[in-house]
């Protein structure tokens, strides 16, 4: 089966299986959430050895950064040259000094929606807490007040309404994940499905 047609420098970052879409489609799992700053924070904790809690202002406060990145769903569809603006996630980990067996990170999001991600894939430079996007605060249906931005993996690993990261010594599967879909979820690899793992591994290959 062939898929759409792209000039040869747009072909080059479009994965397979992928088509380009014009627009932001909105997929998530649950009704948006109220934001009341006043009673929302912002936590970091697990296996660390500075666990930390911050409100909306002080964690914005520790960015901004601003990341140009593609973004890849899982159904299929991609969109190119996405401006992020947030605080990497680098910066936090700095901060919370995760324990030499701490590998592998739980994002948790509103109404205990979490997923997994290996310590490596979090610390990429393009690995961002998002609460911009091009030019403009992040819409609702999209996350806001924020989101994880992981470029490198299929966007549901870059969870909405984030609340959270657990620093875990062991690949602990998410809302999606015991569903059925692949832990590591490199768009490059095709990496949907959770019958595509190499079972002897739990470590990014």
């Amino acid at each position: 089966m062939f898929g759409p047609k792209y000039p040869e420098e747009i072909a080059a970052r479009v994965p397979p299986g992928q088509r380009l879409v014009k627009g932001w489609p909105v997929l998530h799992y649950g009704p948006i959430p109220r934001f009341d700053e006043s009673s929302w924070d912002f936590k970091v904790f697990g296996l660390v050895e500075n666990p930390f809690m911050v409100s909306y202002s002080e964690l914005k406060a520790l960015g901004p950064a601003k990341v140009t990145a593609d973004m890849h769903c899982v159904t299929g569809w991609s969109t190119l040259d996405n401006e992020w603006e947030g605080v990497p996630v680098r910066v936090l980990s700095e901060r919370a000094r995760p324990k030499a067996e701490g590998d592998w990170v739980i994002t948790h999001c509103e109404y205990g929606y979490t997923s997994n991600l290996s310590l490596q894939s979090v610390l990429d430079d393009d690995a961002l807490l998002a609460w911009g996007h091009n030019g403009e605060p992040l819409a609702p249906e999209h996350g806001f007040p924020l989101r994880l931005v992981v470029p490198k993996r299929y966007a549901w690993k870059s969870a909405k309404w984030l609340r959270g990261l657990e620093f875990v010594d062991r690949n602990e599967r998410g809302f999606w994940e015991v569903r059925g879909y692949h832990t590591h979820a490199d768009p490059w690899r095709e990496e949907r499905y959770s019958y595509q793992e190499d079972k002897g591994s739990e470590s990014e290959p």
